[in-house]
Parts: C-alpha cells; structure tokens; sequence
C-alpha cells in the first residue's frame, strides 16, 4: 500500500508545486491544467489554466494535488503533512523556507523527543509538521 498526501489549492497549485519541488529537492512529474483535456468541459474558462492533477516526486515520497474549484474549495484542516528529516540544518531550512509568508503554529525547536520539531502553515494554506529525531531518544 501506498499513501500520498493529495493538496487542494485556491488556484496556486502550480506555484505551491513549483516551490515545494525547489525547496524540498523533488521532481514535478505532472502538472496537468484542465485546458486541452477531456475535464476542461467542466469548468469555466477562468479554471482553464487552473492544475487539474500534479505530481511531485520527493526521494521515495510522492506528494499530488490540484486546485479546487472555486466554489468547492475548503480550507485544509484537522490533518498536518509531516515531513521527517535527518539533519537538523535541513529542518531548520525547510521550516524557514515554508514559513515565509505562512503562520508558525509551533516554532522549530528542541523537545524531548526530537532535535527539532516545529508546525506551521506556509503561505498556500498546507499544514506541515517537521520533526528531526537527530540523537534525541526519547525514554519513558
């Protein structure tokens, strides 16, 4: 079994895509707009360049998403996509990099269970969880 992430985006699909492969290092395999495919009968013509389906390709994770249509579009909540990384120079980038423009729910630091740990919402609404084991381990 296989578990991807999918985003919903407020038609920022393609520039949320875009920074989260420069930022996280990933490949866009996809980036499909609804013009030009059997689905652009189905919005109107200000959705037509709107993303119908991405792929991002991130080491072996894979992250999709398109941009909701207008109407339907809802807010991301109740969930955090979580991001693990190895180094602690690496989490504090990352985290700095989607805070931009973004909400810190929970700045980046040391707990007792990891090295770094931090929650935000970075500039397109997406919920990220980054958590750095580093050498801390946590014993009860």
């Amino acid at each position: 079994m296989e578990v991807n992430p999918y985003l919903n985006f407020k038609g920022q699909c393609e520039e949320a895509f875009t920074f989260y492969a420069q930022t996280f290092g990933g490949t866009i395999e996809a980036m499909i707009p609804h013009a030009g495919t059997p689905a652009a009968e189905h919005v109107g013509p200000d959705q037509q360049d709107k993303i119908m389906h991405a792929r991002l390709k991130v080491g072996n994770a894979v992250f999709l998403g398109s941009d909701a249509p207008i109407q339907q579009y809802e807010k991301p909540a109740g969930f955090f996509v979580s991001l693990g990384i190895d180094q602690p120079a690496e989490a504090d980038r990352v985290f700095g990099a989607l805070q931009e423009g973004g909400q810190v729910v929970m700045p980046l630091e040391r707990t007792f269970w990891a090295e770094r740990f931090g929650m935000l919402i970075d500039r397109f609404g997406t919920p990220w969880m980054i958590n750095c084991q580093g050498d801390t381990t946590y014993e009860p």
